[in-house]
């Protein structure tokens, strides 16, 4: 998935516990882009916790709903830096 102009990204690895699917809801703004790759180089976290990098910034938590809120919450700061 590379939809949307991608002034917020959001990258996740193929292995973490957090997917492209979880994060659906938040790309629906058209500033944001998701890109998954194979591995983000981060060794080992997406093994321990859901993690996501928004705008080269590492947000996790212990459970993927905890994650998605803090994802969610990121990318709004985000957004709102750019207005």
């Amino acid at each position: 998935m590379n939809e949307g102009i991608g002034l917020v990204t959001i990258e996740v690895c193929d292995y973490g516990s957090l997917t492209v699917e979880h994060l659906k809801k938040i790309a629906r703004h058209p500033e944001v882009a998701v890109m998954n790759y194979d591995c983000l180089n981060i060794c080992g976290m997406c093994s321990l916790k859901p993690f996501a990098i928004v705008n080269g910034r590492r947000v996790f938590a212990n459970t993927i709903e905890e994650c998605l809120e803090k994802v969610e919450r990121t990318v709004n700061k985000e957004l709102s830096a750019l207005q």
